[in-house]
């Protein structure tokens, strides 16, 4: 292979990368955003130098509707999710791995997140257990969207401490499925402190075709 030329999948592995990269770089500077107490001069210069940076992100990007380069369609997590993606700023992310059909995540929340002093918003903890329901529903070989998602907010779920998400699917009917998903600590995993309720639906595909047009292969 000649130096002009290019491999397309490595040249996509470097890609995601940097994506993966700059999301962490991001999340860093997130953090240290929500939680600083520097003073209003600081603030003020630090912002202006931010935005000197986008300029060069912004020279070529990709609007609604656009799938991003990195991802391809046939990957079970997009790169941007918001909550699971690793190269989204606001994603925290959670990983997430398949036992036996069962879908596990793990992620642990900073400052950025708090809703009540010290604890999670209860509204990233919904977006944390629909995330790990589309991946169980996935993973049983019914990828589809949300139409109900019902939430027990038993205990506060605490800030910085590596969290356990938990979904699984309890019944298959046809394009419906039905699951149910908990949050708990790691360190104490019996301990419930959300659990959610979940029916799902697989698009049929004149919906799909509706929804998304051609890009009902990554949803």
């Amino acid at each position: 292979m000649s130096a002009l030329s290019h491999d397309p999948e490595t040249d996509l592995r470097e890609r995601r990368r940097a994506v993966r990269e700059l999301g962490a770089a991001l999340r860093e500077l997130t953090d240290a955003a929500v939680s600083t107490e520097v003073d209003t001069e600081t603030l003020v210069e630090t912002a202006e130098q931010i935005r000197a940076l986008v300029p060069a992100l912004a020279a070529a990007r990709r609007e609604r509707g656009q799938p991003a380069t990195v991802d391809d369609g046939r990957r079970p997590r997009r790169m941007y999710s918001p909550a699971a993606g690793p190269g989204n700023p606001i994603a925290p992310p959670m990983r997430v791995e398949i036992v036996d059909g069962v879908a596990i995540g793990t992620c642990e929340l900073g400052l950025a997140y708090e809703g009540p002093p010290s604890y999670v918003h209860g509204g990233i903890s919904a977006l944390l257990l629909d995330q790990i329901l589309g991946h169980a529903h996935a993973a049983n070989g019914k990828p589809g969207m949300t139409v109900k998602l019902a939430l027990r907010y038993r205990r506060p779920v605490p800030l910085k401490a590596p969290l356990r998400i938990v979904g699984r699917v309890v019944r298959l009917d046809g394009r419906w499925t039905s699951s149910i998903a908990t949050i708990s600590t790691a360190d104490d995993p019996d301990t419930v402190l959300v659990e959610a309720e979940g029916a799902f639906v697989v698009p049929n595909a004149e919906q799909s075709k509706r929804l998304f047009g051609e890009l009902e292969r990554i949803v």
